[in-house]
């Protein structure tokens, strides 16, 4: 191990992995918009998101770093480059997100454990998608959205919204986010922190979850509730819609553009660690 590595980011490190978790997976974010849904009764078959990217980069690298950059790929290149916006309405994914993929990451110290890198992908995905339910339960009980009863469901919002969160889970959650996490996170291990000139993490890094991070986390929920309920009921500030929003051209343009940034970010840190390697 070179001496002059670390284990903790500087900032231009955390930077480049914003950087590179922002492209990634604001590329696999439009993918999804691209894979169909299947229906088999009540239960509903369809890709929530590819989170396993920045859960591998949080647990990896700078947590923080890598969850900032998921919500922000998702809002540039899955709302804002198919041409929406919907203001305050997209306060609430960024936050929950973003404090998803932050508390994971922090979970794992050793990402050489493969129990506590699935336990960890697990309950970033869980409390991302509780948290979603959530706000979706409190628009109804503030009335500020109508409640949309399922045929087969009892008229509950609370039957309705557990039932989508146990499906999103165990379909999305499991499949797309924690089995691939699992597999990647200890493979990558010890191969891509040197494009970083960073040394792995070991056992002892900085991690976990105090009071201070979870008071910030509640507190980002909170604002998240009352962006989503000011928002629903008619306050949505800047809401925007091209009028060639979502079609082929923006979806190609923002695969193109996403893909790019990918390649220069990871051309970037080949030549990095290459410069390294030759001081």
């Amino acid at each position: 191990m070179n001496a002059s590595q670390k284990t903790t980011a500087t900032q231009s490190q955390k930077l480049m992995i914003f950087v590179l978790t922002m492209s990634l997976y604001g590329l696999a974010t439009l993918f999804t918009e691209l894979i169909p849904k299947f229906q088999i009764g009540l239960v509903e078959f369809s890709v929530e998101y590819f989170l396993f990217i920045p859960l591998t980069l949080a647990m990896l690298f700078d947590p923080l770093s890598a969850a900032l950059g998921a919500s922000t790929g998702e809002l540039v290149f899955s709302e804002i480059m198919l041409g929406q916006f919907g203001g305050l309405g997209e306060l609430e994914k960024f936050i929950t997100v973003a404090i998803g993929v932050y508390i994971a990451g922090r979970l794992v110290k050793d990402p050489r454990n493969r129990l506590a890198v699935g336990a960890a992908a697990l309950a970033g995905t869980g409390l991302q998608l509780f948290m979603g339910t959530v706000v979706d339960v409190l628009k109804v009980q503030f009335a500020v959205e109508d409640f949309e009863a399922v045929a087969g469901l009892p008229e509950s919002v609370f039957a309705t919204e557990g039932f989508a969160f146990l499906n999103d889970f165990l379909f999305s959650g499991i499949l797309f986010c924690m089995l691939p996490t699992l597999y990647l996170v200890p493979r990558l291990y010890g191969k891509i922190e040197p494009l970083l000139g960073m040394a792995p993490r070991t056992a002892g890094a900085e991690g976990g979850v105090n009071l201070r991070v979870a008071g910030i986390c509640v507190l980002g929920f909170v604002v998240a509730v009352l962006a989503e309920l000011a928002a629903t009921a008619g306050m949505a500030l800047i809401d925007w819609e091209a009028s060639w929003a979502e079609s082929g051209t923006a979806m190609a343009a923002g695969m193109v553009v996403a893909a790019a940034l990918a390649v220069i970010v990871l051309v970037a840190l080949k030549k990095n660690s290459e410069r390294n390697v030759a001081g």
